[in-house]
């Protein structure tokens, strides 16, 4: 799942040793990814009928506080998903050479996409009412999305320049950075 997210957050760098071909395999590769988080899916509601009894730990007896707590959860998830992807636009599954920085709310935070979409396999545990599951899920979502960004703005970086990089100082990864005064005193 990794290597899939790592080369298909890749495309300007891969094209270096690919040629123009890396851009066609990059969306290819984010297809594969996707495949990859659907078997994440399909195992944590396999939970559902074959739990590990020792690791069968609720969040709740009553399993709606569980369903509650996961769907406020998915509110702003999908909220910052389905922005990051409207104003990516086609870049979020067909990488371009072509595509300019986004605007929108990426002028607040740069990896809006990854941190919706990746909480959505949280707000699944929490559904289940597993506690292990949310655990072990939130573990691998945290990993995940440091590895998957990193390796976005390592090819963002080499893409877009020296504006990506003083974007990156000036806007936060996955929360709005608070901006200081410029005119400040030292």
């Amino acid at each position: 799942m990794i290597y899939f997210a790592k080369i298909g957050s890749m495309p300007f760098i891969r094209e270096k040793k690919r040629g123009e071909k890396a851009w066609e395999e990059s969306a290819r590769y984010r297809s594969f990814f996707g495949i990859f988080e659907l078997g994440m899916i399909i195992c944590i509601f396999l939970w559902i009928w074959f739990p590990i009894p020792q690791l069968s730990w609720l969040i709740n007896q009553n399993i709606f506080i569980s369903i509650f707590i996961g769907i406020c959860i998915s509110i702003p998830s999908l909220l910052l998903l389905i922005k990051g992807m409207k104003d990516a636009g086609e870049e979020s599954l067909h990488p371009s050479k072509e595509t300019k920085m986004f605007g929108g709310i990426y002028r607040h935070i740069r990896h809006p996409q990854n941190l919706g979409e990746f909480s959505l396999f949280i707000v699944l545990a929490f559904c289940i009412n597993s506690l292990f599951l949310v655990l072990w899920v939130t573990t691998n979502v945290i990993i995940l999305i440091l590895i998957v960004s990193y390796f976005e703005e390592k090819d963002l970086v080499e893409r877009f320049g020296e504006s990506y990089i003083k974007y990156k100082q000036t806007t936060g990864a996955f929360f709005p950075k608070i901006r200081k005064s410029l005119n400040k005193e030292e």
